[in-house]
Parts: C-alpha cells; structure tokens; sequence
C-alpha cells in the first residue's frame, strides 16, 4: 500500500512537471534595488531550395515567335525581327533565380525547323540578344542549335542566381529556303525547350 501511495505521488508530481517542461521559458527575481533576469528563445527558418525558370509571359503559356519575311528580301542576309513575345516584337522576359549554387542553362530543339514538305532552316539562323532587363546580371542566352544547345553556365553570388534579360531573337535570313511556313506550335520542330539545372 505504501508503495502504491509513493507511486502515485510520482505520477501527480510528474503531471505537474510536464506542463512546465513545454511552456517558454521564464525566471524570476526579487528584491531592492536594480533587478535583471533573462529569458530565451531559440529560433529556426527553413528555406526550400529552390530553381526558377521563365522564359515568356509570366504562367503556363508559350510564346509564339514568328518572322516574316518580305519577298524582295528572302535570303539578302538582312536580320528579320520577329513579332509576339510578352515584350512584343520578338522579344522575351528571360529569369533564373535559384539559391543552391551554380545553374546550367541550355536550349533543345526536336531538330531543324520543317515546313512539313522536306525543306528545313537550322536554328543556327535564329539569333538571340540579351540585353538588361532588371538585374545588375544580364542573363545569357544559349544560342539555338538542331538538338541540343551548349550549356550556359550562370555563377552564383553567395550561393543566389538572380538574373533576368531582354531576349530579342531575330531570323538571320542568310540563305535563300523553298516557300513555306516552317515550325509552328508545337509541330515542325518549332518548339524550344529551356532547362534550368542545379545540383
């Protein structure tokens, strides 16, 4: 009887304690004169790694660029501009932020651009320039290749990749093609993907 008396003053004591043990932390003090006491806090912040890509209008969208070119100049060497892109006029907003490191950045096409009949430009004749946008950075461009462009590779500054451009594309119009429209939207080879990569 006496054991199970003792017992249960342990687990009365221990209910008490318990509360106590997950409530913040507290002291005090008493008497005359100056009084100082502490209490602490100890904090955590999580952040996610995290790697960002756009290219185009903000959301699920893909831009559509499209170079016309004027008769008396098809294949005259004469840089055609483009039209569409959020920027209007073939231009694009470009941005890769990321805060893990070092970002590669490439472009890959399904192969040559096709007007469907047999007859294909390389990508190698649309040019892109960057140029500043917002960031002190101008994010570069991978320059469009049948297949897989080169990496870019963007440094990071203290570990963050902050960068975005104006990427303006232009046709370079260097040879004289059969008639036709060559890619489109999603057929032809028209479609560009770029990739964001971190370790």
């Amino acid at each position: 009887m006496k054991y199970s008396t003792q017992l249960k003053s342990l687990a009365f004591a221990l209910s008490l304690a318990i509360p106590f043990a997950v409530q913040a932390e507290s002291s005090v003090v008493t008497g005359a004169g100056a009084l100082s006491t502490n209490a602490r806090v100890d904090f955590t912040v999580v952040i996610p790694k995290i790697l960002f890509l756009r290219v185009g209008a903000a959301g699920a969208g893909i831009d559509l660029i499209t170079f016309t070119v004027p008769s008396g100049s098809v294949g005259n060497a004469t840089p055609i501009a483009g039209t569409g892109g959020d920027l209007t006029g073939g231009v694009v907003t470009a941005v890769v932020q990321a805060n893990s490191g070092t970002v590669t950045l490439n472009a890959t096409s399904g192969g040559a651009l096709s007007n469907g009949a047999g007859d294909s430009i390389p990508y190698s004749q649309i040019v892109t320039a960057a140029a500043t946008l917002t960031t002190g950075t101008i994010l570069p461009a991978p320059v469009l290749a049948n297949g897989a462009s080169g990496n870019v590779t963007l440094t990071p500054v203290s570990k963050i990749v902050n960068q975005d451009a104006r990427w303006t594309y232009t046709y370079a119009n260097g040879a004289v093609v059969p008639a036709g429209t060559y890619g489109g939207v999603g057929v032809n080879n028209g479609r560009v993907t770029y990739t964001a990569s971190m370790p």
